[in-house]
C-alpha cells in the first residue's frame, strides 16, 4: 500500500511526459527536453543502474527458484566446487543466471515483435499463478499471525521485532518500502517504447495507469495471503511461494506455484531489460555515451551492441555480485530520477514552450521594476506577482521565473523536511517543542511554496493527457521519494556516490565533446537570435504584415498545439523550418508563429499572452 501511494502520483507524472515527448529514452529523453542536457545525462544514467541491477537481481531470484525445484541442488554444489569468501560478492557464481541474460539478450536483439509475443504469454500465465496463489492462500490464511505477541515469538528469532500488526513500526514500513522500491518501476518500461508505439501520445499513459493499477492489486493480494499463511518473521527471502505452501502442507500447489513463479519472473526479466539497449541508444544518439551504442542493425531494426552489452554487463553482475546491497543502490538512483521527473512536470506546466530563439525591440521589452516606491509598496507588488493577484491568464517571463524558483525552493524544503522527520524522529515521538516547531516551520513553507507555485498562470499547451491536481500531486511525489532516499542506509549512498563519479568521467570525458547539441550551438549561424522586428529578418520568409498585430515569440507546433480564448485569435501567419536537433536523428519539428488580431471592439486587450 505505501508503495503503490508513492508511485501513483509518480504514473500520473509519467504519462503527461509521454503524451508530450513520444521518443525513446524514458525519463532521460523527458528531462533532455525540459531541464537541459547534464541532468538528462544524470537522470540516464541511474536509469540504466536500475535496469541493469533489476536485471541481475531478477535473473538470481529465477536461478534460486529453478534451483527450488530440485532441492537446492545447484546451491550446495557450487557452494563445495567453487565458493566465493568475499563479504559483498555472492557465495558463488551463479552462471544459470548468466545464461538466462544472455538468452534473453539474443531475443530482445532479434526483434521487439517476436519478443513482445513472448513476453504476452509470459504475462498470461503470471496472472494464473497469482489468482491460484490469491485463492489458494486465502483458504489457509489466518489473521492471528498479522497479530502475533512479542512474547509468542520463538526466543531464537532475533529479528523479529515488537509482535503486532506492525512489528517494525512507521519507520520499519517505510524502510522497507525504499528497499523494495525496484517492484513498482516496472511502469516506467513502458514510456521507452515512444517511437515503437502506434499512437504514443494516447496510449502510453492509458498503459502506465492501467498498469499501476494491476500490480498494486497483485502486490498486495500476494503480500496478504503470505502473511496470513504463515508467520512474517518465517518467510524465506528467497523463493517464499514453494516454501509457505510446503510449511502448510499443500505439496501439489507448491508445485504449480513453483513453476509458474518461473514463468513469472519471465516476464520480469524481459520487462526488467528491455528499456536498457534504449537509453543506451538514446544516450549515444546525442552524443552523451559511446556512439558505436547507436548503431541499428537493418534487419531487426534493434540496438544490436547495446543489447548484447546490457546483456553482458547484467549477466556479470547477476553472476559474481551480493544483488542485496546492489539493490538498495538501485533504489536510491531511481528514486532520484523520479524525483527529476517530477520536478520537470512542474517545470513545464507552469510555462509555455522556449521563446529565447527570437529578441524583441528593446521598445517592447517588458520588465518589472520598483522604481522610487517605499519599502511596502515594493513587498505588496512583490506579493502581488508572487501569488497572480493580478489573475494573469498565460505563462510570461515573469510568472515562469517565480515558478520556477518556486520549485526550487520547494525542492530544497522537501529535503530539509524529510531529513529533519527522519533524524529527529524518537524527539518527535516524545513531544520535544524544538522537533515539533522546526517540522511545522519546515511544512508550513512547503505549503505557502506550493500555493505561490499553483497561482501562477498554466500552460497552454494542449495534450492527451495531463496530470490532476498540479502542483500538489507531483510535489507529494517529491517529498515521497527524497524521504524514501534518506531511509537507506549510508553505504548505499557511497555507493551510489561512486557510480554518479563514473558517470561524470564518461559526461566530462567524452560526452562533452561529442554532445549533438553542443555541436549544433558552435555551428556558425545556428544559433544566431532573429530580429522581430515586423519580420524584417533574412533567417525566416517574407510575411504579410497586418495592422495591429502583434509577433509573439516562435514555438513548437507539436510542444504549443492551439489556445482556447474567447478573447483572442491566433492565426498562423509563417511556418519555420529549424535545424535537427541532437536527438535521436528525428526531423526537426516545425515552428509556428503566431499573431494576434483586434478584438470585436477594435482594441487588443492589455493581457500577458502579448509581447509587451
Amino acid at each position: 500500500m505505501t508503495l503503490h501511494i508513492s508511485t501513483a502520483p509518480l504514473g500520473l507524472c509519467y504519462a503527461e511526459f509521454a503524451s508530450r515527448v513520444p521518443k525513446a529514452g524514458s525519463a532521460y529523453v523527458y528531462s533532455y527536453v525540459c531541464v537541459g542536457e547534464f541532468v538528462a545525462f544524470i537522470i540516464g544514467w541511474n536509469l540504466i543502474l536500475e535496469y541493469v541491477i533489476g536485471t541481475a537481481s531478477v535473473a538470481r531470484g529465477l536461478s534460486n527458484y529453478i534451483d527450488a525445484l530440485t532441492d537446492n541442488v545447484m546451491h550446495k554444489t557450487m557452494i563445495e566446487v567453487m565458493p566465493i569468501n568475499i563479504n559483498f560478492l555472492s557465495d558463488y557464481p551463479d552462471f544459470l543466471a548468466f545464461g538466462i541474460i544472455m538468452l534473453l539478450a539474443v531475443l530482445l536483439a532479434i526483434g521487439v515483435k517476436e519478443s513482445t509475443i513472448m513476453n504476452n504469454l509470459f504475462t498470461v500465465l503470471n496472472m494464473i499463478v497469482i489468482a491460484i496463489v490469491i485463492v489458494a492462500g486465502s483458504i489457509k490464511a489466518d489473521v492471528y499471525n498479522w497479530n502475533i505477541p512479542k512474547a509468542e515469538i520463538p526466543a531464537n528469532v532475533t529479528t523479529a521485532g515488537e509482535g503486532g500488526f506492525m512489528p517494525f513500526g512507521v519507520a520499519g514500513v517505510m524502510a522497507g518500502a525504499a528497499k523494495c522500491f525496484y517492484g513498482f518501476v516496472g511502469f516506467d518500461c513502458i514510456a521507452t517504447t515512444g517511437e515503437e508505439a502506434k499512437n504514443p501520445q494516447r496510449s502510453i499513459p492509458i498503459a502506465i495507469v492501467i498498469s499501476l493499477v494491476i500490480i498494486f492489486l497483485s502486490y498486495f493480494g500476494i503480500s496478504t495471503v503470505l502473511t496470513m499463511m504463515w508467520p512474517y518473521y518465517d518467510q524465506d527471502s528467497d523463493a517464499p511461494l514453494p516454501y509457505v505452501f510446503m510449511m502448510v502442507g499443500w505439496p501439489v500447489i507448491k508445485w504449480i506455484v513453483t513453476v509458474g513463479a518461473v514463468f513469472a519472473l519471465c516476464t520480469s526479466l524481459l520487462g526488467a531489460m528491455f528499456p536498457l539497449p534504449r537509453i543506451l541508444y538514446a544516450m549515444a544518439m546525442d552524443g552523451l555515451l559511446f556512439r558505436f551504442l547507436a548503431k541499428v542493425h537493418p534487419r531487426s531494426q534493434t540496438p544490436l551492441l547495446a543489447t548484447i552489452l546490457s546483456g553482458l554487463l547484467a549477466g556479470v553482475m547477476a553472476t559474481i555480485f551480493d544483488l542485496q546491497q546492489l539493490i538498495d543502490m538501485m533504489s536510491i538512483g531511481t528514486l532520484l530520477a523520479y524525483t527529476i521527473v517530477a520536478i520537470c512536470v512542474m517545470i513545464l506546466r507552469y510555462e509555455d514552450p522556449p521563446q529565447e530563439k527570437y529578441e524583441f525591440p528593446a521598445s517592447q521589452n517588458h520588465k518589472v521594476t520598483f522604481g522610487n516606491e517605499d519599502l511596502f509598496s515594493a513587498v505588496l507588488r512583490s506579493l502581488k506577482h508572487l501569488f497572480n493577484l493580478s489573475m494573469i491568464k498565460y505563462p510570461d517571463e515573469t510568472t515562469t521565473a517565480i515558478s520556477r524558483w518556486a520549485i526550487v525552493i520547494f525542492s530544497v524544503l522537501s529535503a530539509c523536511f524529510c531529513a529533519v522527520v527522519v533524524h529527529t524522529g524518537s524527539f518527535l515521538a516524545e513531544g520535544a517543542p524544538w522537533a515539533v516547531i522546526l517540522v511545522s516551520v519546515l511544512g508550513i513553507s512547503l505549503v505557502i511554496t506550493i500555493v505561490i507555485i499553483g497561482r501562477q498562470p498554466a500552460s497552454t499547451v494542449k495534450l492527451s493527457f495531463k496530470v490532476p491536481l498540479v502542483p500538489l500531486i507531483p510535489g507529494l511525489s517529491i517529498v515521497i521519494n527524497v524521504y524514501l532516499m534518506l531511509m537507506l542506509d549510508s553505504n548505499t549512498w557511497i555507493r551510489f556516490t561512486l557510480w554518479l563519479a563514473i558517470g561524470f568521467l564518461i559526461y566530462f570525458f567524452y560526452g562533452l565533446t561529442h554532445s549533438e547539441a553542443r555541436k549544433q550551438n558552435q555551428s556558425k549561424g545556428k544559433n544566431a537570435p532573429i530580429k522581430l522586428d515586423g519580420l524584417n529578418s533574412n533567417d525566416v520568409q517574407t510575411a504579410e504584415k497586418r495592422d495591429s498585430c502583434t509577433v509573439l515569440p516562435t514555438v513548437s507546433a507539436n510542444l504549443l498545439g492551439c489556445r482556447d480564448s474567447d478573447d483572442c485569435n491566433f492565426t498562423t501567419v509563417l511556418e519555420e523550418k529549424v535545424p535537427k536537433t541532437g536527438n535521436h536523428d528525428s526531423p526537426a519539428l516545425p515552428n509556428l508563429i503566431y499573431i494576434r488580431r483586434k478584438t470585436d471592439h477594435g482594441k487588443q486587450k492589455n493581457d500577458n499572452a502579448v509581447a509587451q
